[in-house]
């Protein structure tokens, strides 16, 4: 494991140290992708996306990219959240203009194709990307680890592709729910695998990507997204204590209270629907608010979108906080929309 540097070197770590800061800590989600023009030449290199993903020399250059660009706070690893399913021999592919595409497991029985044995070989790829962008990355730079979520993940594996409203994993929870907890108990497994491997490999900080949360009524919510989200989260807590661990449950709104007291999670990442006073009064006060601009407002830029940089920085100005958006870049931001967007957080006219 690389030797880790002292909190104070790195910003957002003293975030979870429990210092608020003035500017707060900035990342962004995909802050690496096709909005640079540098990532669009890396990409051109490679037959399709998920080449780009397990080729460490190209995945470490695109994760450095933007932190070269704009000096974020935080680079976060260039994966995917499907390299899961994927390095279990479940069949994944990224289909231009559409998304993935998965072989579709929707019952038990289908659970035997996949093998969590298999996924050490594809794990070590990302381990490696992680170890190259941690030896380039500035000291004063932090380096988040990321998995999906066992729900959300579950739901490409169930649907065989992304959806509207996850018709296909929701069913399943309905109808046979202890042949999808084999489901969740296997991807909790190899994600906390896959998270500790990240960690070993230089990461300073983990991201849990529910991006499916919001879909499920409160009692489902519970059981399909705290619940096993409390258990990877323990688990990690065990091996690495002191790894603080933000959880992005999308759409959950009021139940976001109940996942952040409850999961373990040490900072809370926002999206953009949930209400700023919501995020300040309602959320435990141990933990770390990171969020929540619309990542549209950001593409759109005027003074909409200044205004609204300049009211998240106030209603947090008293609370230990990261600025983010709320979900993921669009790729068709203007890239200096994201320069002043950088100015804006850190005081710049």
């Amino acid at each position: 494991m690389p030797a880790r540097t002292t909190e104070s070197e790195r910003r957002m770590l003293r975030v979870f140290a429990g210092q608020t800061l003035t500017p707060p800590p900035i990342w962004l989600m995909r802050q690496a992708g096709r909005y640079l023009p540098e990532y669009r030449e890396v990409r051109a290199r490679v037959r399709d996306f998920l080449e780009l993903c397990y080729t460490p020399e190209l995945a470490a250059e695109v994760t450095l990219q933007p932190v070269r660009r704009f000096d974020f706070d935080a680079a976060i690893v260039f994966a995917d959240i499907l390299i899961v399913p994927d390095a279990l021999n479940q069949t994944v592919r990224f289909v231009e203009g559409e998304g993935p595409r998965l072989d579709a497991i929707r019952s038990a029985a289908e659970l035997a194709r996949l093998n969590p044995s298999a996924t050490r070989p594809k794990f070590q790829r990302v381990f490696e990307t992680v170890a190259r962008v941690r030896q380039d990355l500035p000291h004063t730079t932090a380096l988040i680890g990321f998995c999906g979520a066992p729900w959300t993940v579950a739901t490409y594996m169930v649907e065989g592709q992304g959806s509207v409203d996850q018709a296909g994993a929701r069913l399943w929870a309905y109808r046979d729910p202890q042949g999808l907890q084999r489901l969740i108990s296997l991807l909790e497994d190899v994600s906390v695998e896959y998270l500790s491997g990240q960690i070993d490999a230089g990461a300073d900080v983990l991201q849990i990507f529910d991006s499916w949360a919001g879909n499920l009524p409160d009692d489902q919510f519970r059981h399909w997204v705290i619940e096993p989200t409390r258990r990877l989260v323990g688990r990690l807590k065990a091996r690495y204590p002191t790894v603080p661990v933000i959880g992005f449950p999308r759409g959950a709104g009021p139940l976001a209270r109940a996942y952040a007291a409850e999961t373990g999670v040490d900072g809370l990442s926002c999206d953009w629907a949930m209400p700023l006073k919501f995020m300040a009064q309602e959320l435990p006060k141990h933990t770390v608010v990171q969020g929540n601009l619309d990542p549209l407002l950001l593409l759109a830029g005027g003074p909409a979108f200044e205004s609204r940089v300049a009211e998240l920085v106030a209603q947090f100005a008293q609370r230990a906080f990261i600025f983010n958006l709320g979900h993921g870049i669009q790729p068709q931001t203007p890239p200096e929309n994201v320069a002043r967007l950088v100015g804006l957080v850190r005081g710049a006219d």
